[in-house]
Order: structure tokens, then C-alpha cells, then sequence
């Protein structure tokens, strides 16, 4: 022993290893960072990137470096390691590391590529419907679904969706996510305007999902399978803006959504041709400059009573060439169906920028609005309000949104003065600003909103205003109920406290009975070790 020498150089290999280890938790931060990265839990610029590369080669490098600066100036350490005990027992426990680790990553790599899931739950709330089930087993082609999310939208949901039905389908449902934002131009070629839309694709027929639920899935796969004729009219002749791309009033997007949902878009004129169609399934109606006539309002209400469907967006009667002449159609819903386009315009002081443009922030329950409540607002610039009174036992009107009781209805409009509420004669907010009826006899249905720009080329896209127009559109026609899923009762679940004797019983085991038995276990390992020697 007391020929060796001492390793003068030894008192600086900690150096090295101090080195290594901030070498290793760099690599280890910027690797967590790559993985996530890989996954797409978020995204950075590609400069940004190509720098974090960069990074973790240089922290790769210092700590390669750093442990052989260790080894080079402390060798009979390395040594001493690699021939000891010690590196007998790291070596066992490496090889079963790695044997563990190899396990999880080959079980890993089957399940991504085999995916499979299993619902546990008591009442089966993670698993498809049978009629879902069913139309997935009886797809006769591939079909591809591609989700239009913007960042600012939660994609969580749809994607836990939409990964159910792709592993009940055998293989003949996939999906992807597009950022509309990102890339604008597979937006248009899918026809999608709006967020979170859902284009479905069989061979060339396309359909689109408006919003992320299993039913709205399902109903979108049935047209896609059978797709039928669907044609809805414009009426025309009364200075209603056309179909066509021309202006910032025009219904040009309406249109193309509509056709992007394989419905046909065709306009109409009453006035020449005197009769209806017979594949009409809805007439819209939408911003008359004047009014429609009583020989039309008559062909319209035979239409209905034989089970048809209007959607009528007028206009305040000041931003009209209506004057003092009547309005058959507006005289129509009163009597028929209990809606009244109120004179006046909304006035909503919610909205500090624009008053004169309506928000609608409440909404009640019904298929036109159950995709917009909690999601988005809609808004109505140059808005009617709308009331409702009890008519024929028959019919059933639900008003649809509404305004808050910061607003009115401005009955004395003045040009060029700014407006204020006169309680003697303005309406006093909340405000109803559209409504939907049926008339569960005929099955005929309206939709009657006080506004028309809400739908135009201008703010289609705004908020919540699209998806209120097809939605409206969908309901009208009749083509929400394609489908009824088996609705499931969900499971109350209650936490019931233990008692007293329970509760002291569980404390007792969490405090006393577990942590003694970790030390009785580590007591019994050392003392069999010290007998051992």
C-alpha cells in the first residue's frame, strides 16, 4: 500500500462529473421538450427548433465530455467500478432496466398501432351507440374524417371522439386535424367556413359534421352513405340579395356551405312562376326590401300546412322600402303561428362599439342552438325584436336567443340622433331575436329571425352566426332527424362519508399500518444482512 503513489490529478476529476451533471439535466430538459414536440402538445417556429437541436447535441456532447475528463483524471475509480462488486450488482440491475424498458416500448408500439380501447365505467358512457356501431360495420368504403380546429378551439374532445369511432370501424375510419388558419386553402377546397367543422370524405362525396358530437357524426355518415336530394329555395323579387359572390350583403357563403352539406341551393320567384316546387324542402326568405305579396304569402301557407318549412330573416322596416304598406307575411306569422316582427330596432348597449348591432347571449334548449350554447355568441347587426303569444293548441314556438336587459327596442328611430330608451314607447330588454315553430299536426315548421345581415357575406363567419343559419336551415328541412341514438341513463355517483368507527379505521391504516410496515420490512432486510455479515 504504501508503494503506491497518489493520483495528484484525482482532486479534479469532480470537476468532470459536476460538468456531466448539469450536462445531463440540460439534455434531459431539451429531450422532455423534443418528445413533446414529436406529440404535438405544442409547436414552436422552426428557427426556434433548429436552435433546441442544436442545444441538445452541444449538452450531448459536454457530457460525453464530462465523464471523460472523470475518467481520465481519477482511471483507478473507473477501475474500481468496473471490476467491483458494485458493477456487478449495477450490471444486474441495468440489464433488468433495460429488459423492463423494452417490454413498455414493444407493448407501447403494438397497442399505437393496433389501438384498442375498453370501457370500464357502470353505465358504458365511453362506448358508441349501436346504431353508430352499426353504421360503422356496414361502411362500404373508407372514409375520411378531417377536423377543422383553429387554435383557439379545444381539440381534446373531438379527438377522443373521433378516436372511438376509428377503433370500432375495422379500419374503414381514419381522421386528421387541419388549423384552418395554417392552411387556408384546404379550408376552401373542403367548402368549411366557421371553426370546428368536420368534412367527411367517401371516394369524392363529401359531407360536413358542423360540430364534434356522436350524433351529429352518425346523421353526417347516413347522408354520406345515402346521400338524397335536398334542395332548398331562396325566394326572390323583392330586392333580396342574390346567391352569388357580388358584395359584402350577398348570401354567397350561405350558398356554398349549404352545398358543401350536399343540399342544393336554387332561388325562386313566385311571382312568375305562381307554384312551389315539389322537392322543396325549406323556402328561406331573406331580406325583402318589399313586401311579399298576399298571392305569394297564400301559396307559402299552403306550403307549410302540407308539412313544408319557411325561414324568414326581415328586416327593421326602417332599413326597408316597405313605408306604410302592409306586410302579408309578417301579418301570416301572427295569425298562423303567434310570432310578431315587432316596429322597432334592437339597441344593445352590451355591445359599447356598435349598439345598433344585437348580442345574443341567451340561448333555450332546442336542435337549432345545441351546438351554440356555452360556445358562441351570435350577433345581429340592424335587428328586430320578435315576440311570441299563445295561439292554436297545436303549434309549439320556442324562442331561440335573446338579448340582455341592457337593450330595447327602438321604436322612433331618428336619422343622424343618437338613440334613447323612452319607457312610454320602446320595448324594454331582454329582447327575443328569432324564434322556431311547428305545428305538430301538419309538421309544418318556421324559423323567424329579425335580421338578415346576421346570414350575409359580411359576418357569416363571425362568432356563432354560420353555424345559427345552417343549423336553422337543418332543422327546417327536417334533416336533423336522420337519426336517434339509444340515449343511456347516466349513473349518479355520490360520495357517501364513513362513519365515525370507519373513519378512525381508515386513519389508522394510512398512518400507523402502512408506514409500519415499510419500516418493519427496511428493520427485518438490515438486521438479515448484519446476521449474514
Amino acid at each position: 500500500m504504501a508503494g503506491k503513489k497518489k493520483n495528484p490529478y484525482a482532486k479534479y476529476a469532480f470537476g468532470g462529473l459536476i460538468l456531466a451533471l448539469f450536462a445531463c439535466i440540460s439534455t434531459g430538459l431539451i429531450g422532455t421538450a423534443n418528445v413533446m414536440l414529436a406529440l404535438k402538445m405544442f409547436t414552436l417556429d422552426v428557427e426556434v427548433t433548429d436552435t433546441l437541436n442544436l442545444t441538445l447535441q452541444i449538452s450531448v456532447g459536454v457530457l460525453i465530455i464530462g465523464l471523460a475528463v472523470y475518467a481520465m483524471l481519477s482511471p483507478d475509480t473507473i477501475r474500481r467500478f468496473l471490476t467491483g462488486r458494485q458493477a456487478r450488482y449495477g450490471s444486474n440491475s441495468l440489464i433488468l432496466t433495460l429488459a423492463f424498458v423494452g417490454i413498455i416500448f414493444a407493448a407501447n408500439y403494438i397497442v399505437f398501432n393496433n389501438p384498442k380501447s375498453w370501457d370500464l365505467t357502470e353505465d358504458k358512457s365511453n362506448t358508441l351507440a349501436p346504431e353508430t356501431m352499426k353504421i360503422l360495420a356496414t361502411l362500404p368504403a373508407k372514409v375520411t374524417a378531417t377536423a377543422f380546429y383553429t387554435a383557439s378551439l379545444d381539440t381534446s374532445g373531438a379527438d377522443e371522439l373521433l378516436l372511438k369511432f376509428k377503433s370500432n370501424s375495422s379500419g374503414k375510419f381514419d381522421y386528421k386535424f387541419v388549423n384552418p388558419d395554417l392552411d387556408p386553402a384546404a379550408a376552401r377546397e373542403a367548402g368549411v367556413t366557421g371553426d370546428g367543422k368536420i368534412v367527411l370524405q367517401m371516394g369524392e362525396t363529401k359531407e360536413v359534421a358542423s360540430f364534434a358530437s356522436e350524433t351529429e357524426l352518425a346523421r353526417t355518415m347516413i347522408r354520406l352513405i345515402s346521400p338524397e336530394p335536398r334542395t332548398v329555395y331562396f325566394l326572390q323579387g323583392h330586392g333580396e340579395p342574390g346567391l352569388e359572390s357580388g358584395g359584402e350583403f350577398s348570401f354567397s357563403i350561405a350558398k356554398s356551405t349549404l352545398e358543401s352539406k350536399n343540399y342544393t341551393a336554387a332561388t325562386l320567384n313566385l311571382l312568375t312562376t305562381n307554384s312551389i316546387p315539389d322537392d322543396a324542402l325549406a323556402i328561406i326568405i331573406a331580406g325583402p326590401l318589399k313586401p311579399v305579396s298576399y298571392q305569394e304569402v297564400t301559396l307559402l301557407r299552403k306550403y307549410v300546412d302540407a308539412g313544408g318549412a319557411l325561414i324568414v330573416l326581415e328586416d327593421p322596416r326602417f332599413f326597408t322600402q316597405f313605408g306604410d304598406a302592409p306586410d302579408p307575411l309578417a301579418d301570416y306569422l301572427t295569425t298562423e303561428w303567434g310570432i310578431i316582427l315587432n316596429e322597432d330596432i334592437v339597441i344593445d348597449l352590451v355591445n359599447t362599439q356598435n349598439p345598433f348591432q344585437a348580442v345574443s347571449s341567451q340561448y333555450n334548449s332546442h336542435p337549432i342552438t345545441q351546438n351554440l350554447t356555452d360556445k358562441y355568441i351570435v350577433i345581429l347587426p340592424q335587428a328586430r325584436s320578435i315576440n311570441i303569444t299563445v295561439g292554436d293548441e297545436n303549434i309549439v314556438v320556442t324562442p331561440l336567443i335573446s338579448t340582455t336587459d341592457q337593450s330595447w327596442g327602438e321604436t322612433e328611430l331618428v336619422a343622424d340622433q343618437s338613440p334613447t330608451f323612452d319607457p312610454a314607447t320602446d320595448n324594454p330588454g331582454p329582447l327575443n331575436l328569432s324564434a322556431a315553430g311547428e305545428n305538430t299536426v301538419t309538421k309544418g315548421r318556421v324559423v323567424v329571425f329579425g335580421n338578415s345581415l346576421f346570414a350575409s357575406d359580411k359576418v357569416f363567419d363571425a362568432y356563432g352566426n354560420g353555424n345559427m343559419f345552417i343549423n336553422s336551415v337543418d332543422w327546417a328541412a327536417e334533416q336533423e332527424g336522420l337519426l336517434d341514438l339509444t340515449t343511456r341513463p347516466a349513473t349518479q355517483r355520490t360520495f357517501v362519508p364513513p362513519t365515525q368507527g370507519r373513519f378512525l379505521i381508515l386513519l389508522i391504516v394510512a398512518i400507523v399500518v402502512i408506514p409500519g410496515l415499510v419500516v418493519f420490512s427496511g428493520v427485518s432486510s438490515w438486521l438479515a444482512r448484519r446476521k449474514r455479515g
